[in-house]
């Protein structure tokens, strides 16, 4: 029997969707009520993105609360129950090993916020305005 030798694109292509599995299943256990933590139960938490090691054996999950309220609580409760999820995780997903799991607070809207308030400054959108003459030169 001959085998396949994996390479680098098909390992990160196996990466890239057992990550989205992971965040499948966490968005799910939390969409639920899965989780018996009052904290948890009271907020809708959403699950942007799952970032797997290559190795699958450690996962970053980032979440933020509905409308980035009491993000610190939400974070310290996922933490709480971090044993639940990765039990919930492992049985689910039928891997050999369970992927240690790790939440951290989404900031890609608190940075795509940032860059909107930028680029709607005044003193930027002028420079941008002057960027659209022609050239007299040319």
């Amino acid at each position: 029997m001959v085998q396949k030798a994996t390479t680098s694109e098909q390992q990160s292509v196996r990466v890239l969707k057992v990550g989205e599995r992971v965040r499948h299943i966490l968005s799910e256990l939390l969409a639920r009520g899965e989780v018996h933590d009052d904290v948890l139960t009271a907020h809708s938490v959403s699950v942007t993105e799952v970032r797997m090691t290559p190795d699958l054996r450690n996962a970053a999950a980032y979440v933020k609360p509905l409308l980035g309220k009491d993000e610190a609580v939400v974070l310290k409760a996922l933490r709480t129950n971090t044993a639940f999820f990765q039990r919930e995780v492992a049985k689910r997903l039928g891997l050999k090993f369970a992927p240690k799991l790790q939440f951290k607070p989404d900031e890609s809207f608190d940075e795509a916020e940032r860059i909107e308030r930028l680029l709607n400054d005044p003193k930027v959108a002028r420079d941008l305005d002057e960027g659209d003459e022609p050239d007299d030169a040319a």
